[in-house]
């Protein structure tokens, strides 16, 4: 294992509405969004990784699947649990959040993910976990 150089931070996500889009993964991953800032918010998910929103003028979101222009910079895997029934759970609250299905699963590329894009336009997938895995 390589010495690491530094210890991840955050991941910052652009967005035209950082409260906003932290409180759409607040409630999807938990955590309280903080900050007086109206143009940089961060979240702490409980046991995860740090999120920090931050405001981007003109704005445009990626679009899936694209390899050029606009394609997406990076995307965030929730698990979201072990049967279809849990995954199907999760993805009607996400859709009530304000998430919108991108993609599902393919049964014939045995995928277990569905991809999403938050409120901004930003990939996320709802994966199912595979026992060993």
């Amino acid at each position: 294992m390589t010495e690491p150089v530094a210890r991840l931070r955050s991941v910052a996500i652009d967005c035209p509405d950082p409260r906003a889009l932290a409180g759409f993964y607040a409630r999807v991953a938990g955590g309280t969004p903080d900050g007086e800032d109206p143009d940089w918010v961060v979240l702490q998910i409980p046991g995860g990784p740090r999120l920090a929103f931050q405001s981007a003028a003109g704005y445009t979101p990626p679009e899936w699947p694209r390899a050029d222009r606009n394609s997406q910079q990076f995307h965030i895997d929730f698990d979201a649990g072990a049967t279809w029934e849990e995954v199907d759970a999760a993805e009607k609250k996400v859709l009530e959040l304000g998430a919108r299905l991108l993609h599902r699963e393919n049964a014939e590329k045995d995928e277990d993910f569905r991809v999403y894009a938050d409120p901004a336009g930003h990939p996320f997938c709802l994966c199912r976990i595979e026992h060993g895995r």
